[in-house]
C-alpha cells in the first residue's frame, strides 16, 4: 500500500485533493497535515512514499518543509501544489528533488495525471526493491547452509568458510554453540518453519536438511544465560508441531565455545544429546546426559571421518565394517563404559547416513533398538545397522538413472527464465542440494549457477536481434529483475555490454 500526506493550510483544499484521490486511487492510505511542521513531524510517524506539500503557509513554508524531510529521509517523494509557476520556484524545487508540481487551481484530470505518473514510479520502485530483497534473502539463505556445513562437517567449497561469515554479516557474540533438531521423518515442509524461528532471533545460522536432522549455529545473546536462551528456543521450534504430535520432535543442545573453531565439538555433543529421545520435554543438553567424556580424546579424529566418509561415499562396505569393528574394540580394551561406547558408534552411524542423503540416498536414521549390556550385543546391532544402510545405498545405485546429470541440465535450460535457488532446483529433481552442487564440480568443473547464467545469456542474445524488445524487457523475460545487474552480467560474459552487442548484430544484418 502506497501512503500519502496532504499538506495544505486551507481546510478545503485539502478535503477536495483527498475526495479526488480517494475516487481515482482507492487503494492509497492518505493522512492530511495543516502546516510545514505537522509536515514533517507525521513524515517521521505515518512513513509517507508521497506528500503534496503546498508551498504558502504560515510558519515552515512548503520548500523549508521538503528541505528539512528530505534530509530526514531522502526515499520520500514531493509535489508541490503552489500558484508560483516561476523559473526561480522551480530552481529550488529541482534542488531539492521535487518531482512534479501542481498549479492551483488544478482540473481533477490534470492532478490525477500528475500524481498517478509518480505514483507508478513509486509502484515499479517497490516491485524492484522487493524482488532484490528476494534475491538477496535467497542468496544468504544458500551462504548461511554453506558456513554450517563447513563449520560442522568439514566439506570444501569454492568458497572459505571466513568470507562466507563476512557476507552473512553477523555480529558474532564471544561465545556460541550447536543445537540438532531432529524432525519427523519424511515431513520436510517443517524445515521453513524451523529456519524462520531460528532468523527471528536474529543470532543464528541454519544448515542443511540431512534426512530428519537440521543443524543450528547460534551465538550468545548478551544479558540472557545459556541455558535460558537455548531452553526457549527449542521450546519455540517443538512448538512447530501440532499438539500431541512432537512425540517424532527432539533438540539436542551441545556446549558454549568460545571460537568457532570449536563449534565442531559443540555439535558432537548435540549428537550425543539427542541420542534418547523418550524424555518428556523433548530437549536435553549434553551437560544433562548420565554418561560423560571428553570427546576430543577420541580416537576417531576428523582425517578418519573424512577416510570413512570417503569410504561410505564410494560404497566401500567391507572397509566400513572393518573400521567399525575395531574401534568397538578399542572401546572394550580400553574398558569404556558400555553405554557410553553405544553413544559414540551411533555418532559414526550417523556420520555414514548422513554422507548417504549428501548423495540424494534417503535412508532411515540409524539408532540401536535397545541398551546394549555385552558388547557382543554392540557389535551385533552395529552389524544389523551397517547391512541396513549398505542394503540402502546398493538399492538406491539400481534406481539411479545414468542420465542424472543431462536432467538436470536439461530442467535448467527449460526453466532458466525462472526464479531458481539450488533448494528450488534439488527439489525438482528429487536430490540433495549439496549432492547436486558436488556432482556438478566433479562431472562438468561448473557450479550449477554457471549453467543457469549461460543459458540466461545465450537467450538474452537471441532476443537482442529483435529490436523491439527493450534491454529491460529482455532483463525480465530471461529470468533478471535488475537491468543494471543483467548488463553487468552479460558483459562479464560476452566482454561487451547489450547494447554493444546489439548494435553489432543489427549492424552485421544491415
Amino acid at each position: 500500500m502506497i501512503r500519502l500526506l496532504i499538506t495544505d493550510d486551507e481546510q478545503i483544499e485539502r478535503d477536495g485533493m483527498q475526495l479526488i484521490l480517494t475516487k481515482n486511487f482507492p487503494e492509497l492510505i492518505i493522512e492530511q497535515a495543516r502546516n510545514g511542521n505537522m509536515a514533517a513531524q507525521m513524515a517521521k510517524e505515518f512513513k509517507p512514499d508521497l506528500i503534496l506539500m503546498d508551498i504558502k503557509m504560515p510558519g515552515m513554508n512548503g520548500l523549508e518543509a521538503v528541505e528539512q524531510i528530505a534530509a530526514d529521509d531522502p526515499g520520500i517523494k514531493f509535489i508541490m501544489v503552489t500558484a508560483y509557476d516561476t523559473f526561480d520556484f522551480m530552481r529550488q524545487a529541482i534542488k531539492f528533488g521535487v518531482k512534479d508540481y501542481l498549479l492551483k487551481p488544478s482540473k481533477a484530470a490534470d492532478i490525477v495525471m500528475t500524481i498517478g505518473k509518480v505514483l507508478k514510479e513509486i509502484e515499479e520502485e517497490k516491485r524492484t526493491l522487493e524482488s532484490s530483497r528476494q534475491e538477496m534473502q535467497s542468496t544468504r539463505s544458500l551462504v548461511e547452509t554453506d558456513a554450517v556445513t563447513q563449520l560442522l562437517f568439514h566439506h570444501v567449497h569454492d568458497v572459505r568458510v571466513d568470507q562466507l561469515i563476512e557476507i552473512l554479516d553477523i555480529q558474532s557474540a564471544d561465545e556460541m554453540f550447536t543445537m540438532l533438531v531432529l524432525l519427523p521423518d519424511g515431513e520436510d515442509h517443517f524445515y521453513p518453519l524451523v529456519k524462520e524461528k531460528v532468523r527471528q532471533t536474529g543470532n543464528g545460522w541454519v544448515g542443511a536438511l540431512t534426512g530428519n536432522q537440521l543443524p543450528v549455529i547460534l551465538f550468545r545473546k548478551p544479558g540472557q544465560s545459556f541455558r535460558g536462551q537455548a531452553s526457549t528456543l527449542a521450546r519455540e521450534i517443538l512448538s512447530i508441531a501440532k499438539s500431541g504430535e512432537q512425540e517424532n520432535w527432539f533438540v539436542g543442545i551441545g556446549s558454549v565455545y568460545e571460537s568457532l573453531d570449536q563449534i565442531r565439538q559443540s555439535y558432537k555433543e548435540a549428537l550425543m544429546a539427542a541420542m534418547d529421545t523418550a524424555i518428556p520435554s523433548k530437549f536435553r543438553f549434553y551437560s544433562d546426559v548420565p554418561v560423560t567424556g571428553d570427546l576430543s580424546e577420541e580416537p576417531f579424529a576428523d582425517q578418519q571421518e573424512k577416510e570413512l566418509s570417503d569410504q561410505v561415499r564410494h560404497g566401500e562396505w567391507q572397509q566400513v565394517r572393518t573400521r567399525l569393528m575395531n574401534l568397538i574394540q578399542h572401546y572394550e580394551n580400553k574398558g569404556t563404559d558400555l553405554l557410553q561406547s553405544q553413544q559414540r558408534m551411533l555418532e559414526v552411524l550417523w556420520i555414514g547416513s548422513r554422507v548417504m542423503r549428501e548423495m540424494g540416498i534417503e535412508t532411515i536414521t540409524p539408532l540401536y533398538s535397545y541398551q546394549t549390556y555385552q558388547y557382543r550385543q554392540l557389535r551385533s546391532e552395529t552389524d544389523a545397522l551397517l547391512d541396513r544402510m549398505k542394503q540402502t545405498y546398493a538399492s538406491h545405485n539400481k534406481r539411479t538413472e545414468a542420465d542424472t546429470i543431462h536432467q538436470i541440465k536439461q530442467y535448467i535450460i527449460d526453466h532458466s527464465n525462472e526464479d531458481m535457488s539450488l533448494d528450488t532446483l534439488a527439489t525438482k529433481v528429487g536430490l540433495s542440494p549439496i549432492y547436486i552442487s558436488k556432482m556438478f564440480k566433479e562431472k562438468l568443473g561448473i557450479n550449477y549457477i554457471d549453467l543457469l547464467t549461460e543459458c540466461r545469456i545465450e537467450k538474452a542474445k537471441k532476443l537482442l536481434g529483435n529490436p523491439e524488445k527493450s534491454i529491460k524487457e529482455i532483463t525480465y523475460e530471461v529470468g533478471y529483475h535488475d537491468p543494471n545487474y543483467f548488463s553487468k552480467v552479460f558483459k562479464k560474459v560476452c566482454r561487451v555490454s547489450p547494447k554493444e552487442y546489439r548494435r553489432g548484430i543489427l549492424g552485421r544484418a544491415n
